[in-house]
């Protein structure tokens, strides 16, 4: 059935008729969590309509600056970074050489990615890049046990980073997601995570939230705090 002709049932019946009740729960704590459950169903089919548009997307701007990198099994161009998929998402690291350290929320992120990069590379490429030396990235990799599925890259001439907006011109860097196409033997970004300016008493955020950290924490009583972040270093 046609997604775009299927009527929906509405979400507040759906929600009166789930058969979910924890025990020792309140009326009034249904009565909240049925509301509750209405909005949580739209999230959901608003999910699917952003994805939906964003599928939709007309070709975008054709791949044609002069981009090398180094991983650890040598250096490559950018086509490289495709291998045999017609899709590539590429994670600009916020880790340039001028760091002491990576970017902590950068490193919360690349954790789980790295645990599912193995199943998210069964259908499209992934590549994960910094500035830093590949030897650097490597270390750190094994300093935080990310699988080996995880393939990082080093931005040996900074130009990938420019252009797709890892690499501010004033020389600080952001975290940026990027997705390009292959096809036809053109290589096209197709979509990128462009973070807008965060709310009153949020911080910068974009969407979809692709970090396990915030998904698990929206569902506790408190709510995010704009100037905590995970940490590099656990004491046992």
């Amino acid at each position: 059935m046609d997604a775009k002709t299927t009527t929906l049932t509405p979400a507040k019946a759906m929600a009166a008729n789930s058969p979910v009740r924890i025990k020792n729960e309140s009326a009034e704590y249904r009565k909240a969590r049925t509301a509750l459950l209405a909005e949580e169903i739209e999230l959901r089919r608003h999910i699917e309509r952003v994805a939906e548009q964003r599928r939709a997307l007309p070709p975008g701007g054709a791949v044609d600056g002069d981009y090398q990198f180094e991983g650890e099994r040598g250096k490559t161009d950018f086509a490289g970074l495709f291998g045999d998929k017609h899709n590539l998402v590429v994670y600009s690291f916020m880790f340039g050489p001028q760091r002491e350290r990576p970017c902590p929320m950068c490193t919360n992120l690349l954790g789980p990615l790295a645990a599912n990069a193995a199943d998210i590379r069964q259908k499209t490429a992934l590549a994960v890049v910094a500035r830093s030396p590949i030897e650097r990235l490597i270390a750190f990799k094994k300093e935080r046990g990310w699988q080996s599925a995880l393939p990082l890259y080093t931005d040996l001439n900074d130009s990938y980073s420019r252009d797709y907006h890892g690499l501010l011109p004033d020389g600080s860097e952001i975290p940026e997601i990027n997705v390009f196409t292959r096809r036809d033997g053109t290589i096209r970004h197709f979509w990128s995570g462009e973070m807008a300016e965060g709310d009153p008493g949020q911080d910068p955020r974009g969407a979809p939230e692709l970090a396990p950290l915030w998904n698990v924490l929206d569902m506790t009583p408190e709510p995010r705090a704009p100037d905590w972040y995970p940490s590099l270093d656990y004491k046992a």
